[in-house]
């Protein structure tokens, strides 16, 4: 059992905070009342980052102190929103929002995963026909080690998660929100994720 706080009460936000309180840990939940988020932060071992990813920057900046020495897990992409509210450029181009953050927070190990997906499939990998792929991005190897013990708590097998390296990386799984409005607009609303097959 481990203490989660979950930044961003949405619907990513509020399905990851179910899934891992149904998996035992202990899990609060920060609204968007004054010192929520920093009451959350301060209690945990773990801070997961589901806030729009536009303002997660300057949001857990403010945080700086209650998330030293955490694990800082960002399931968020930082993005420019086209007129039908879908995202349409990158916010942070030739980097990412998990290298700001880890260049802000530097007494924080920042880990990026879950965000080349439709957040149903975060905590629900195997409703897909073919095996997902969640991929880790960051500079710590114990806290990426943590990371795959959520994700296996959230239903994803070993062989389905890829250590990308540093947090660097986490500019190509950001990229890839851009496959998410054409793929939506072909396809529809419908769960589905990035998958790596060999």
């Amino acid at each position: 059992m481990t203490t989660i706080a979950v930044l961003g009460n949405g619907r990513v936000g509020g399905s990851l905070a179910r899934a891992l309180t149904g998996a035992g840990h202990e899990v609060t939940v920060a609204d968007r009342s004054p010192g929520s988020a920093a009451d959350a932060a301060r209690t945990a071992r773990i801070v997961i980052n589901a806030t729009p990813g536009a303002g997660s920057l300057e949001r857990l900046v403010a945080l700086r102190e209650e998330l030293r020495g955490k694990i800082l897990v960002d399931v968020s992409n930082a993005t420019v929103d086209g007129p039908d509210g879908l995202p349409a450029a990158l916010l942070h181009p030739g980097s990412s929002l998990a290298e700001h953050l880890q260049e802000a927070l530097p007494g924080t190990r920042v880990v990026k995963t879950l965000n080349t997906m439709l957040y149903p499939v975060m905590t629900a990998p195997a409703a897909l026909t073919q095996p997902p792929t969640a991929f880790l991005s960051g500079e710590d190897p114990k806290a990426k080690q943590v990371v795959r013990g959520l994700l296996a708590d959230l239903g994803w097998q070993q062989e389905w998660i890829t250590d990308l390296g540093g947090i660097e990386t986490a500019r190509a799984t950001e990229a890839a929100v851009l496959f998410v409005p054409h793929v939506i607009r072909s396809g529809g609303f419908a769960p589905f994720a990035i998958s790596i097959t060999r």
